[in-house]
């Protein structure tokens, strides 16, 4: 099992937590897992699954984002209708912008992907302050409850900026902050949920990382995975809509 300290690459970890979504999703419709259900702890669901618990909180992060599981602050993570896993309601509008919005994931992940890679080697010690201020401002709104799409943007602006070639700038600032896929949809319950958030700040953790050690293919890896992890989520949307 992986350790904490240790952790599986962000594509292995991907490809773990997609396991343990689709075990207890597949226990959830088959009504071996019931409405209503606890879920084991996190610690439970890492040992009896043989994950670390990084993936069962990517994955139960995911399984609540899909309606099938629902948080109870101090008790724990109980198990919710499937057949109500579209209970919340989009717009007309939010359904017509998810494939424009998978499009645009498709065209960041390829272009941040490169853009993490050359700040991982070209950025200079101000540029990486930067990117690292705009990571602490995210984790502050995080924790106080407010909105945080600006400050996602402002890393990923800071990261092309970081590259020192302009054309990733002005892309990025091309689309602005309609780039960070939630602020389109404020309806869901990710958009402000702090677990969901948190997952994306400790996906920005990983690129902050890569990029101040200098390591341009892990920051190109963790950028695509969290691109992907994106995309997974309007899939999801896509489906169900």
């Amino acid at each position: 099992m992986a350790n904490e300290i240790g952790q599986a690459p962000p594509r292995e970890r991907q490809r773990l937590a997609q396991q343990l979504i689709d075990q207890l999703r597949g226990q959830i419709e088959t009504g071996k897992l019931k409405e209503g259900d606890q879920l084991p702890t996190e610690p439970q669901l890492a040992a009896s699954f043989g994950v670390s618990r990084t993936v069962v909180r990517e994955a139960i992060a995911d399984l609540r984002s899909a309606g099938y599981v629902k948080p109870v602050q101090g008790k724990g993570v109980f198990v919710s209708d499937p057949r109500g896993h579209r209970s919340f309601a989009l717009t007309a509008i939010e359904i017509s912008t998810i494939p424009e919005t998978l499009e645009l994931l498709e065209f960041r992940m390829s272009t941040e992907g490169e853009a993490a890679a050359i700040a991982a080697y070209r950025r200079t010690a101000e540029q990486e302050a930067a990117i690292r201020a705009a990571n602490r401002r995210m984790a502050t709104l995080i924790e106080q409850g407010k909105p945080t799409v600006e400050a996602d943007f402002d890393f990923h602006m800071a990261i092309a900026a970081a590259t020192n070639n302009r054309f990733y700038v002005d892309v990025l600032r091309h689309f602005g902050p309609r780039a960070i896929p939630r602020g389109q949809f404020p309806t869901l319950p990710d958009a402000n949920d702090p677990d969901y958030l948190a997952k994306v700040h400790a996906e920005h953790v990983e690129i902050l990382s890569a990029i101040a050690d200098q390591d341009p293919d892990r920051a190109r890896r963790a950028m695509r995975a969290h691109m992907m992890a994106s995309q997974k989520r309007y899939r999801i949307l896509a489906e169900t809509h």
